[in-house]
């Protein structure tokens, strides 16, 4: 981040003066200069590379440059018409293979790819569906037939459902048909988003409804564990080290129906956690940010704080904080919960706050404060932050107060705040050395892997041909600069990223 110094404010009214003063036109040095100070205000403008990074860099503009001039631009196309195209891009090969530090803002269901889901748990044995009035499914675990649900058909078992569609002739066909039915369900991919998601209203209505789809399956406990362990797996994978995951930790169940409290959640995720840093040491961990939807009341609100407390003081290795999630325009802004947000301060008990805030277009409503109220309650950052742009005050103290946003270009995409991402706010911010870390929100759910996919948008579409590899080198140490780790693992964690970073450097020349 570069903070505006009273030296370059001198700096840019000497250039003023300068250029006022001479009739006889504009002199390049001086031109060169205020080229020179602009790029060093850029997020990784001040980041200095080494002369292999400087070799490298060449390489990447060469290859933006092919990107930039292609006659379909990838970041002025809805994501999943683009995606194939960034699957061919060599940027995009080189910005998979880079270390990318931390995904500081994923939501726990929307981790892992819902191929997994399919494959790996709807052939699990107990597995029963059932078919909604509105054309989507749902799936329970239970060692008996279940209960029958309203606007939903009876349960069928799936094994049984699998059996009779294996025994008709157009076997392969069907079965790849309930495959894909299943898959369309669990994500928002389609092939004409414009004409299906008209509005914000009615992708966000398909939005909560893909998580309801997937709810039966990964609270079922055994699933629980094992769709958290992969989906550390393809973070990793991913060449992430650290992820700090914003999870409601609902009641899970067991097969006989017995049902698991928040408390549960927490050690299976604490245990999970532990398991795969032992399976691969050099992964730093996860960390839950406790959330709850933000359509409560206060009185529910009140309960839930004091239950985060509970949590953060009984978990203080595995929970991070607590944060409010769902669509901002409907719910309730942060100021509702005023008193519920003062209780940690009153009791002397420290809560961090990582308040979703400004994912809205909606200028001027009470939501459109939520920026504000996020940074009076102290939040560590702030999540999407899409309408900071427009609130210059709000704007200067998240800077004074090194507060960053979580930028997730697919999804505010995705989600219709913006379509072409070349006109994201986050453009504007990160000229101006605005701190930010680059996430994905909901990989699983747009069909996008971990991080990369988000990283290339923004690499390529909030910056154009200005963004080097200085600015990607900036974006990785923040993502861990501004995690929620403790100071000293911090530290450390960033010289084992810059190793990493050395390391791929090297390998990217060769």
């Amino acid at each position: 981040m570069h903070t505006v110094t009273l030296r370059d404010l001198m700096r840019i009214w000497m250039l003023f003066l300068w250029c006022a003063s001479c009739n006889c036109g504009p002199d390049p040095r001086k031109r060169e200069a205020l080229i020179r100070l602009e790029a060093s205000r850029r997020t990784g403008g001040n980041i200095t590379l080494n002369e292999r990074e400087k070799l490298l860099d060449g390489k990447l503009q060469k290859l933006k440059q092919h990107d930039m001039e292609a006659r379909q631009f990838p970041p002025s196309m809805h994501f999943f018409k683009a995606k194939h195209l960034i699957d061919q891009s060599p940027v995009f090969s080189l910005l998979q293979k880079m270390p990318k530090g931390a995904a500081l803002h994923v939501h726990d269901f929307a981790m892992v790819g819902v191929d997994w889901l399919v494959k790996n748990v709807t052939y699990r044995e107990n597995c029963y569906v059932c078919f909604t009035h509105e054309q989507t499914v749902r799936f329970i675990f239970s060692s008996g037939q279940p209960a029958s649900r309203p606007h939903c058909s009876s349960w069928t078992l799936l094994r049984s459902l699998r059996e009779k569609i294996i025994k008709s002739s157009a076997f392969l066909d069907r079965c790849c048909i309930i495959k894909l039915y299943f898959i369309r369900n669990l994500t928002l991919f389609t092939e004409d988003p414009d004409r299906a998601y008209p509005s914000q209203d009615t992708v966000w209505k398909r939005f909560k409804q893909a998580f309801l789809v997937a709810y039966g399956l990964v609270t079922y406990a055994p699933v629980f564990k094992d769709y958290l362990y992969e989906g550390l797996r393809q973070f990793y994978e991913d060449n992430i080290m650290y992820v700090e995951i914003r999870a409601l930790l609902p009641v899970t169940y067991e097969l006989d129906g017995k049902l698991n409290n928040k408390d549960w959640s927490m050690r299976a995720c604490q245990d999970v956690v532990r398991r795969f840093t032992a399976n691969y040491p050099d992964f730093l961990g996860a960390r839950v940010i406790f959330t709850v939807h933000r359509g409560i009341n206060a009185a529910e609100a009140v309960k839930t704080v004091e239950e985060a407390m509970t949590l953060h003081r009984n978990y203080p290795d595995i929970m991070a904080g607590f944060d409010f999630v769902g669509q901002e325009d409907l719910g309730r802004p942060l100021w509702y919960f005023k008193d519920a947000l003062s209780l940690p301060e009153d009791r002397g008990v420290n809560l961090p706050y990582f308040f979703h805030a400004g994912e809205t277009d909606s200028q001027g409503t009470d939501v459109d404060q939520n920026l504000m109220d996020a940074l009076l309650f102290n939040t560590t950052r702030i999540g999407h932050g899409f309408a900071l742009a427009r609130h210059p005050v709000v704007k200067e103290m998240s800077r004074k107060m090194d507060v960053p946003l979580e930028v997730c270009p697919i999804s505010n995409q995705v989600l219709k705040l913006v379509s072409d991402l070349r006109d994201h706010p986050a453009a504007v911010l990160m000229a101006e050395g605005h701190p930010v870390v680059i996430s994905s929100d909901d990989p699983a759910l747009f069909g996008a892997t971990a991080l990369s996919h988000d990283f290339y948008e923004a690499f390529m579409g909030f910056g154009g041909m200005s963004f080097n590899l200085g600015t990607l080198k900036e974006l990785v140490i923040n993502s861990l600069r501004y995690s929620s780790l403790p100071s000293q693992t911090k530290k450390k964690a960033i010289e084992v990223l810059l190793v990493k970073w050395d390391k791929f450097v090297s390998e990217s020349l060769l």
